[in-house]
C-alpha cells in the first residue's frame, strides 16, 4: 500500500503516514546496508588503562614476596612492611591480584612435613592374639552429659574380654580394665590395637603393657578404617533395638550393659564368623554347633533333592581376622 501512494506521487513520509507503515522500515528495505566484516567489539575491561601495571612492576613484586623474610607473612603484612622501607610499588588490591594470578593468596607460611604414617598391619589366627579397644559416649539424660564406655574385643573371634562404665574417660581407668581383661584370658593378647585417643596414647597405658608383655599398635590418624572391629562392634551396640536413647545415671548404663554384654557373647550370631556366637569361637567350641547345622542341611537335601542345585554347606568359620590385610596392603612391619 505504501508503494501504491508514493506512485500517486506522494512523498515517502505522507504515504508512510497514510499507511501506518514505518519509514525507516521502508528505507531499509529499498536501501538494504551491504553486509561487511564483523566489528570486533572490545570492552572497557580489555582496553589498554593508563593505571596498569608494568611487568617490571609485577615482577617487583612477585620477588618481594618470594624474599626469605616474608615467607611468613601474608600478601597485607608484606606490602606494609615494604612500604614502611620507603618503597611504594603498587596498591595494596594490585599485590593481591598480582599475588593471587601467581598462586600467592594461599597460606604463605611454611607447612610442617612429616613422614607417612605407617599402616597398621595385624592377622591372627586364633583368639588372644590381637585386641581391639575403644571408648564411646553414651548419652546421658541432660544435654552435653555423656557416660564413657570402654570396650576390648577380640578381632579372631569378636569376643568382648573387657568392659567398663565410666562418668569420665581416663587413662588410669584404662589401664585397670586392659589389666584385668589380661589376667582373665591367659595373660592377654600379643597385640592391642586401638586409636590415637588421650587414653589409648598415655603413659599410663604404655607402662602397663610393658609389664604385661603386650605390644601395642595404633591407627593411623583420621583413619577409622584402621580399627574396624571397635567402630563395627559399637554400632551394634547402638542399634540394638533395645538400646536406649539415653541413661539417666551411670549405674543405668551398668546395667543396661550388664544385660547386653554377656547376652552379646552367648547368643548373637555373628555375620563375621560363620553366624557362630562369640563365646564358641572364642573358647573352640564351634565344631558341634557345625555338625549339627551340616547334618540338618545334609538331611533337607535328602529330603528335596529339587530345592537344592548344589550341596547346601553351612557359613564356613574363617580361619584368620586381620586389620589391613598384609596380602592387600603394602607390607609393612608389624609396628608396636
Amino acid at each position: 500500500m505504501t508503494e501504491a501512494l508514493i506512485v500517486l506521487g506522494l512523498s515517502v513520509v505522507r504515504a508512510c503516514a497514510l499507511s501506518g507503515y514505518p519509514r525507516a522500515s521502508y528505507y531499509r528495505r529499498e536501501r538494504p546496508v551491504p553486509l561487511g566484516p564483523a566489528r570486533e567489539v572490545v570492552h572497557q575491561r580489555d582496553r589498554p588503562q593508563k593505571s596498569t601495571l608494568s611487568d617490571a612492576e609485577r615482577g617487583e613484586i612477585l620477588d618481594v614476596l618470594a624474599r626469605e623474610e616474608y615467607t611468613d607473612f601474608s600478601v597485607g603484612q608484606v606490602f606494609y612492611r615494604h612500604l614502611d622501607t620507603g618503597r611504594y610499588i603498587a596498591s595494596r588490591s594490585s599485590w593481591y591480584r598480582v599475588a593471587r594470578d601467581h598462586g600467592q593468596t594461599g597460606d604463605r607460611r611454611r607447612q610442617a612435613t612429616g613422614k607417612a604414617k605407617k599402616i597398621p598391619q595385624l592377622t591372627a589366627t586364633g583368639p588372644n592374639q590381637v585386641w581391639s579397644w575403644d571408648i564411646s559416649k553414651l548419652k546421658g539424660s541432660v544435654r552435653g552429659q555423656f557416660w564413657h564406655l570402654y570396650v576390648i574385643i577380640d578381632i579372631y573371634s569378636r569376643y568382648v574380654t573387657g568392659w567398663a562404665v565410666h562418668p569420665y574417660e581416663d587413662s588410669d581407668l584404662a589401664k585397670d580394665l586392659i589389666a584385668t581383661a589380661t589376667a582373665e584370658h591367659d595373660g592377654g593378647p600379643e597385640y592391642l590395637h586401638s586409636d590415637n585417643g588421650a587414653s589409648m596414647a598415655s603413659n599410663a597405658v604404655a607402662a602397663m603393657s610393658i609389664l604385661l608383655g603386650v605390644k601395642l599398635s595404633f591407627s593411623r590418624p583420621k583413619v577409622s578404617n584402621d580399627n574396624p572391629y571397635s567402630e563395627g562392634f559399637f554400632k551394634t551396640v547402638k542399634y540394638d533395638l533395645t538400646f536406649p536413647e539415653h541413661f539417666e545415671t551411670v549405674d543405668d548404663a551398668r546395667a543396661y550393659c550388664e544385660i547386653f554384654f554377656p547376652a552379646y557373647n552367648d547368643n548373637h550370631r555373628h555375620s563375621g564368623i560363620g553366624y557362630h556366637v562369640p563365646a564358641n569361637v572364642h573358647y573352640g567350641r564351634t565344631s558341634a554347633i557345625s555338625a549339627v547345622r551340616r547334618a540338618a542341611l545334609d538331611q533337607a537335601c535328602r529330603d528335596h533333592p529339587e530345592r537344592f542345585s548344589t550341596r547346601p554347606r553351612p557359613p564356613r568359620l574363617p580361619d584368620r581376622a586381620h586389620i589391613n590385610d598384609p596380602r592387600k596392603t603394602q607390607p609393612l612391619s608389624q609396628a608396636g
